[in-house]
């Protein structure tokens, strides 16, 4: 599989019998199906971004973004909690693929994360 920003070779990583790929060269990650949400629970499964989020945030503004599996662009979401983080997710359901840096994010939500998430449902008078 080649990776859908940066076109490198995409590596097998393996946590807690969850395989992912990671990019070769922009260590971004692409988690199949919803695998990015199994992980996320486990704790240490943060090790397996070793990318620069600096390096990171520069992929994240890419457009049109391709699924590595069915080649159609991929919708690009923020979290439902954390909003300041956005990754691409395949319309088809493939997989969703976080640059460097994304998925420690995404792993470390806090109490502020969700309360500031609560914010949005609540309407001012």
């Amino acid at each position: 599989m080649d990776c859908p920003k940066c076109d490198s070779i995409m590596e097998d990583v393996t946590f807690h019998n969850i395989t992912v790929e990671r990019c070769t060269q922009c260590k971004g990650i692409w988690f199949p199906g919803v695998e990015h949400k199994d992980l996320k629970a486990f704790k240490g499964s943060d090790s397996i971004d070793t990318g620069s989020a600096e390096l990171g945030k520069q992929y994240d503004e890419m457009k049109d973004v391709h699924c590595p599996v069915c080649d159609i662009v991929m919708n690009r979401v923020a979290d439902r909690f954390q909003h300041y983080i956005h990754y691409e997710v395949c319309r088809k359901g493939h997989g969703t693929f976080f640059d460097a840096g994304e998925f420690r994010e995404y792993k470390d939500e806090t109490l502020a994360d969700f309360i500031k998430s609560l914010k949005l449902f609540i309407k001012k008078p």
